[in-house]
């Protein structure tokens, strides 16, 4: 079995739960925008988009304004993200077993703050790739390429962990495996074949008995 010296994660869907606190706020913005009342059921197949190409499938005129204001609802929205059950043992098992954490995501740094860093679990990460740290985003592989750069590690030696089909074509477009975190994905329509499918965060813990191996 492969062995990796590194496991990368996407954060929304994958580590957090911040479906609501997307969603939510993205009717708000579609009201705001086109005056139409959008039911969540409608908007939920944007969950899995990144925030700028849910604008573009939006049509809205000014995409970066608008984008800005879907954060700030956002960030204000009540409920806010929620770790996902078994996380935290997973995240300390892969510590204490000397394995690298990063983190590939769309979040700007404003967004990680409050989402990861008041949690505390930036402390399990080695390195984060946020929104301003390249100049490409997923599907594009170039954030997965600057966090494996960053490590100071080989393609091969990681696996990117997502939810979402941009996850999957950016591992791909990246030459690197991918494992399929199936408890927070909303649609596993595109991504035909991954490396590994992992039906809760707890069966990460699978990745250590490879390394066992």
């Amino acid at each position: 079995m492969k062995k990796y010296k590194a496991i990368i994660y996407d954060i929304d869907g994958t580590v957090l739960n911040t479906l609501n606190m997307n969603m939510y706020p993205l009717i708000q913005i579609i009201k705001e925008e086109t005056g139409e009342e959008w039911t969540f059921e409608q908007v939920l197949k944007f969950a899995a988009y990144p925030g700028m190409k849910v604008m573009q499938e939006l049509g809205v005129k000014d995409q970066e304004k608008t984008y800005a204001r879907w954060v700030k609802y956002v960030n204000e929205y009540e409920e806010g993200a929620t770790l996902y059950d078994g996380f935290m043992e997973v995240f300390k098992a892969f510590q204490d077993n000397h394995i690298i954490q990063a983190v590939v995501s769309a979040k700007t740094a404003k967004q990680y703050e409050i989402d990861f860093v008041d949690k505390g679990l930036d402390k399990f990460m080695d390195v984060a790739i946020l929104a301003d740290d390249t100049t490409k985003h997923k599907p594009n592989p170039e954030p997965l390429l600057e966090c494996i750069k960053r490590l100071n590690i080989e393609v091969s030696e990681a696996i990117y962990i997502g939810d979402a089909l941009s996850d999957y074509q950016a591992s791909r477009n990246a030459g690197m495996d991918f494992g399929y975190a199936k408890w927070g994905s909303v649609s596993s329509e595109g991504i035909d074949h991954p490396d590994l499918v992992f039906e809760s965060p707890l069966d990460l813990l699978k990745l250590l008995e490879k390394n066992d191996e």
